[in-house]
């Protein structure tokens, strides 16, 4: 079992890796052409309509739905009926999506103020034509999670982790042929066509290769339909502060003046490598086996088996944490350039990247955490959780927005998706935990002291070096990364002799082979 996910761990370990190095490089293209100012403001407050659309349908959950559904199938040996359910949902969601994203553009240009109250005449006239052309690519994300979740069921995951990686480089493409024309509409069609070549297209072919086994059928009535609709109702109504966090960030960032929303969404795009790497993977990994074990009665594995997934996982995400706190702003410099960026700009580049990487182990840990609900078909409880935990912070992130600007929208993010994520852990250890089952808490104990030092250490050394970028965030971003790790070690977190030796072991084998 283990074997199986650390198989799946390293593919999906694999594309995210590549899919965050590539996204850098977008984001570099993006930054390079735009800059930080107010027309890279537009370019990315038009996406939160169409994220909208993506979570009012569910397209998020629609793997973590349909999987145990169309698993359950095939272990039943009722492959026929696991293709007469996908066919349904996939044509009721055709139909639906298609007439909202139709009504959605029509209304487009009265829903911009609300998305950025903060824009201008112009800027608001931009946004509209900008999500006018983002907006039809989330049927093809949609349609395309219906096709991904059918092969990982079946343990294929080869095609589904590689499809991010064409919609980036679509995005990629387009901006550097055609950015310094079109400026952010180049970006925009790139989203459009990206989303068809990869979230839609990669799975397409991994299904035809495989098994395609549509039908224009749309049995409303079959039970895994209204299985389905039930587990992903809670989903659609309910705002989970994973997805809602962005939209306060654009909505409360474009009231906080000129570049705050592009250099925020900057920030966290540095956090998010590390956590993409270390929580999707793992997360996206583990849940066919988690769904399995679960079903077969065996609760108390299934959280072990998470739980020492989110150790490992938290171990590096803190190690993260520290060196990116440390080295934040020379990252941004070198990914970013100084010729649209004046230093104070990337310097708050590394101050947003710091305070959002307080909440990078809750970022990277709650998937994971949240598929040991789903596994049990418990998606009521996640969703409800981060409906309370968006009407609480709501006010959180408008005071601190307003005092503070991006830096105290950047904590307020941190301490919503800390609170969500914490919270999902108490539950699910009481739902699922058997006595003497290993615990999060108290790694994160152990951690946080040695994720302090770590940084305390790294800025020392920042004070005494004055070198190019890449050599000053690399030294000290290092450094801080050694010395939490050297803590945590001497603090009694176990899994640090694990990572340590994994990463040795992969540089020695390099070595030899050189």
């Amino acid at each position: 079992m283990s074997r199986r996910i650390g198989i799946a761990s390293l593919i999906w370990g694999v594309s995210i890796l590549l899919s965050r190095v590539i996204g850098l490089v977008r984001e570099a293209v993006i930054g390079r052409v735009l800059g930080g100012g107010a027309e890279a403001d537009v370019y990315w407050s038009a996406f939160v309509l169409p994220d909208f659309l993506n979570y009012l349908l569910a397209g998020g959950a629609l793997t973590i739905v349909f999987i145990p559904i169309f698993g359950r199938a095939l272990a039943q040996d009722r492959e026929d009926e696991g293709w007469h359910i996908f066919s349904t949902i996939f044509n009721f969601a055709l139909i639906v999506l298609g007439l909202t994203t139709a009504a959605l553009m029509v209304v487009t240009p009265q829903l911009v103020p609300i998305i950025a109250p903060g824009f201008d005449e112009a800027q608001l006239a931009q946004l509209a034509r900008l999500t006018r052309i983002v907006l039809p690519g989330q049927i093809f994300h949609i349609l395309g999670g219906l096709l991904s979740s059918v092969l990982q069921a079946r343990d294929e995951h080869r095609y589904p982790a590689f499809a991010p990686l064409g919609y980036t480089g679509c995005i990629v493409g387009f901006g550097l042929a055609l950015g310094p024309l079109l400026g952010a509409e180049a970006f925009a069609w790139g989203v459009l066509v990206g989303s068809i070549v990869g979230p839609f297209g990669i799975p397409l072919v991994g299904c035809l290769r495989t098994r395609l086994g549509w039908r224009p059928v749309m049995d409303l009535r079959h039970p895994d339909f209204r299985r389905y609709f039930f587990l992903s109702l809670p989903i659609m109504v309910a705002f989970s502060v994973v997805v809602v966090d962005d939209w306060l960030l654009k909505r409360f960032g474009s009231l906080a003046g000129e570049g705050v929303v592009s250099r925020l969404q900057y920030a966290k795009t540095l956090m998010k490598v590390p956590m993409g790497v270390f929580g999707l993977a793992t997360g996206a990994a583990a849940y066919p086996t988690l769904t399995r074990l679960v079903a077969q009665g065996r609760n108390g594995e299934a959280y072990a088996t998470l739980v020492g997934a989110c150790r490992m996982m938290l171990v590096l995400a803190f190690a993260a944490q520290a060196a990116f706190t440390v080295a934040g702003a020379d990252i941004a410099t070198v990914i970013w350039g100084t010729r649209r960026f004046s230093e104070a700009q990337l310097d708050e580049i590394g101050l947003f990247t710091g305070a959002f990487c307080l909440g990078l182990g809750a970022w990277a840990a709650q998937g994971l955490i949240a598929r040991g609900f789903y596994a049990r078909q418990q998606t009521w409880l996640p969703s409800v959780v981060g409906s309370v935990v968006v009407v609480v912070a709501f006010p959180v992130y408008a005071a601190l927005g307003e005092r503070m600007g991006g830096l105290g929208l950047g904590l307020a993010s941190s301490a919503a998706i800390t609170v969500y994520t914490t919270a999902l852990a108490i539950m699910l250890r009481r739902n699922m935990a058997e006595p003497g089952a290993p615990r999060i808490a108290d790694l994160v104990v152990r951690m946080t002291p040695a994720v302090a030092l770590g940084v305390a250490g790294g800025f020392a050394l920042d004070r005494t070096l004055s070198l190019p970028a890449l050599a000053q965030g690399a030294l000290t971003g290092g450094l801080a990364l050694v010395i939490c790790l050297a803590v945590a070690r001497l603090l009694g977190v176990p899994e640090v002799a694990r990572v340590v030796s994994l990463v040795g072991g992969k540089v020695a084998r390099k070595l030899g082979r050189g």
